[in-house]
């Protein structure tokens, strides 16, 4: 997959691919079940979780490709980048208990 910035510099599609797939799990393993914990059809929820998945998933095409600018990548040093998505890492897994959290029956 061969992305370009608005100004046509190639940028790296992993970030991008990432991104929209975590947020396809997300949104689509939780949005309906949320969906019909707030009482709408098992349809409507997963419409809805559809929705937001399109919705984030242009923002983070305007964010991570469109207006990316790769040269400034290189003066970021590699171990910090490397920290920043290790960082991320619990974040995202203390995410995943946080939203399982209402759905465990009392």
């Amino acid at each position: 997959m061969r992305l370009r910035n608005r100004h046509g510099s190639h940028v790296d599609p992993v970030p991008f691919v990432v991104v929209v797939g975590l947020t396809f799990m997300i949104s689509l393993s939780f949005g309906p079940l949320y969906g019909q914990a707030l009482g709408l059809s098992l349809e409507v929820a997963i419409a809805a979780s559809t929705v937001l998945f399109a919705v984030a998933t242009v923002a983070a095409y305007h964010r991570q490709v469109w207006t990316a600018r790769p040269e400034l990548a290189r003066e970021v040093p590699a171990a910090v980048r490397a920290e920043r998505l290790f960082y991320l890492i619990p974040i995202l897994a203390a995410l995943v208990v946080v939203l399982a959290i209402p759905l465990i029956p009392e």
